[in-house]
């Protein structure tokens, strides 16, 4: 029987982590990329019209039916489940995730095997070159080359 517990470096690291994501739904325009071999998905969420729910005691975030982010128990401690769209991402603690500033806002780019997942919010909402800004974006801290990602910077 797997044994699954929430010890306290998880709970404050993953629990911190979940807090600066809830910074992020702080700002009117969020973008969602996912980028991997096959190339990029970028969502745009109005935050005016897309409930943000912040969830402190269970240490859960979601926004509408769009993404969610949990602090949960596991084998390892702890772990941090990202679910946007279809994806579902595992970040059990450093190394798996990098914070990013540009001109036009901050983000998180989180990284699970040859993928990336970055919350951008962005100072207001991104009119021209969308791609190729949120690209740039997450180029401050995953590299591609021939479509696969060849380094990761994390932060921590």
């Amino acid at each position: 029987m797997a044994v699954s517990n929430l010890d306290m470096h998880a709970l404050f690291v993953l629990g911190d982590l979940r807090a600066k994501l809830v910074k992020q739904f702080q700002s009117r325009f969020v973008y969602i990329t996912e980028q991997n071999a096959e190339g990029i998905y970028i969502a745009e969420l109005d935050t005016e019209s897309a409930l943000v729910v912040d969830d402190k005691p269970g240490l859960k975030l979601k926004v509408g039916d769009h993404f969610s982010a949990s602090v949960l128990p596991s084998r390892e401690g702890g772990k941090l489940d990202i679910k946007f769209r279809d994806i579902k991402l595992t970040v059990y603690g450093l190394g798996d995730y990098a914070f990013v500033t540009t001109a036009d806002g901050h983000g998180i780019v989180f990284k699970e095997g040859h993928s990336v997942v970055m919350v951008f919010a962005a100072h207001q909402q991104l009119q021209e070159g969308l791609t190729k800004t949120l690209k740039a974006v997450t180029a401050k801290a995953a590299k591609w080359r021939k479509g696969e990602l060849v380094t990761f910077k994390a932060s921590e």
